[in-house]
Formats: C-alpha cells, structure tokens, sequence
C-alpha cells in the first residue's frame, strides 16, 4: 500500500546531538493491516516505526503504536521520544505537555524544544522486579557468549518488567560490554522460552560517569537496539531497589558498539505502590519521505 509521509527522528541522542536511534514517525491509516505497518520501519531503514492515531482516547491519551519488521510492541520507549517531538514540531510550540495512550496504559510526556534538539520525558509507570530462576539465568547468560572474566563483581542479573520483562545482565566494565557476541539463535530461543523481551546488558553508572549498555533483542527481530529507554528505566528502578534510596537519576551510553551514539536519562523513585519510573531523550527531527507501495 501507499504510505503517507514519514518522518525519519534521530531519538535518544548525545547531548552535542550526535547519533541516536534513527525511528520512523508517521500518521497511522486506519485501512491498514499490521504487516503493512511492519513493512514501514524496513522501508525507511529503521528498527522501529511509530503509528501516531487519530482523535483521542477516552482518557484524553494521544493512541501510538509501535512496530518493528516482525511484531508489534505493548511499548517502545526511544519510539515515544520519536513520536512526542514530532507532536511538539506539528503544534509549533515550545514546550507540549500531553499524555500519550499505548498498550492499553495512558501516560504522562513533555516535549521540550532545546538548542541542540528537543527533549522528551515520559512517565514509564510501576516497574516489576524479580530475580531469575537458575536454568533462566543460565540459558541467557550462555547465549550471549560471556566468559568467566565478563560478570560483574558485586551486581545480578535481574527480570524487570515495565510491562514486557526484559533481563538486565550487568558485566564488568565497557571493554566487557562491547566484547559481548550473543549468539542470536540460542538468545531468540531463550527469551521465547521464558517470555522476555530481550536482553539488557549494561555497566553500571559510577559516581558523575555515565553507564554503558547494549540491548539485544532478536526475538521481537531487533538484533541490537541502538538505544533502548525502557530498559534504561528499568535499570534504574533496579539500582534504586538494591540501594535503598528513595530516588535516583541516571544517565546510560548507548549504541556505541554499532557506530550510533545515543544517551538515555532515567530517574526512578520509591512510592506507596512500588518503584515507578521517568525516562528521557534528546530527539532530532531528521528528514521526511514518501513511503513506498
């Protein structure tokens, strides 16, 4: 089918406005089926591709839908930072507060327009926190390839879910990170196995130093992400939760192993229902097209 336009938006970039994660943005069409909406990320050589609906929810939430090549997803969190700064750039303002509806959850967003791009901040909502099974533990960390040298000292693989569980799985330093090699069949294979979305692997953030982190994810046909800002909240979640803070604020390096740099902040904070969480990015509209037959 013909596609109207689409927007091409660097999300979740460095603060100098290098690199981020190149997502598509578009108007969705009702007449569309969801494989035409799977073919739209490829067409624009994007992982990621954002529907943005008509009208509003009944709860006042602006509906977005994210696809990559192979699936829909209950969220995407570099995707929001694409779709809300096309939003503020459509409305022509300084700053939009909004709330955006997706996955059947209405959340807060701020649009910001910056210098150097426009900054984005969503409400992630409540995140669950559980450790692995053993044999869950074990099938992950195999198919990533670690070696005895890549966990990290004093930190655990961890399940957080803001929605889709996902595994954190912290190594030792950046030379450990980006020496990671999954193994893509075996990881696709376990994540199905146990119903994660994907893999998180990440360097901890230490004192005014950034954290570092790579996200795999072939099940849901996403190799590697380059910037993943779901997971960066649910590190964060994960960091408050073993120091026993009442809030926390981090910022995670992203997509360096593929030539992308993107950044992710994220807070976190204890409340009466758990840990609920904010994530942020830089955004930088790129370019538009038409979309091809």
């Amino acid at each position: 089918m013909s596609w109207p336009d689409v927007t091409v938006v660097d999300a979740c970039v460095r603060r100098d406005g290098r690199g981020g994660s190149p997502t598509a943005v578009t108007d969705d069409d009702p007449a569309a089926t969801d494989a035409d909406r799977c073919a739209v990320a490829a067409a624009a050589g994007t992982s990621h591709a954002a529907f943005l609906g008509p009208g509003r929810t009944p709860d006042g939430g602006w509906p977005v839908r994210f696809f990559t090549a192979t699936a829909e997803l209950s969220g995407c969190g570099h995707g929001t930072v694409a779709a809300q700064a096309v939003r503020l750039t459509r409305a022509a303002l300084g700053k939009l507060n909004d709330r955006q509806h997706t996955g059947g959850r209405t959340f807060d967003t701020v649009a910001i327009r910056r210098p150097t791009g426009i900054e984005v901040w969503f409400d992630q909502g409540l995140v669950a926190l559980r450790h692995p099974a053993p044999d869950e533990r074990a099938a992950i960390v195999a198919a990533l390839g670690l070696t005895a040298d890549d966990p990290h000292p004093t930190d655990a693989p961890r399940i957080a879910a803001p929605g889709a569980p996902r595994m954190l799985v912290p190594v030792r330093d950046r030379s450990a990170l980006l020496r990671v090699r999954p193994h893509l069949g075996r990881l696709t294979a376990a994540c199905l196995r146990y119903g994660l979305l994907g893999c998180f692997v990440y360097v901890p953030p230490v004192g005014d130093r950034p954290g570092a982190a790579r996200m795999f994810a072939p099940a849901i046909g996403v190799d590697e992400d380059v910037a993943n800002a779901n997971s960066t909240g649910c590190l964060a979640a994960h960091l408050l939760d073993t120091t026993g803070a009442q809030t926390i604020a981090i910022e995670v390096e992203q997509g360096d192993a593929l030539g992308r740099p993107a950044s992710v902040l994220a807070s976190a904070r204890r409340g009466p229902a758990g840990i609920t969480t904010r994530v942020g990015g830089l955004a930088v509209i790129r370019d538009g097209h038409r979309g091809d037959d």
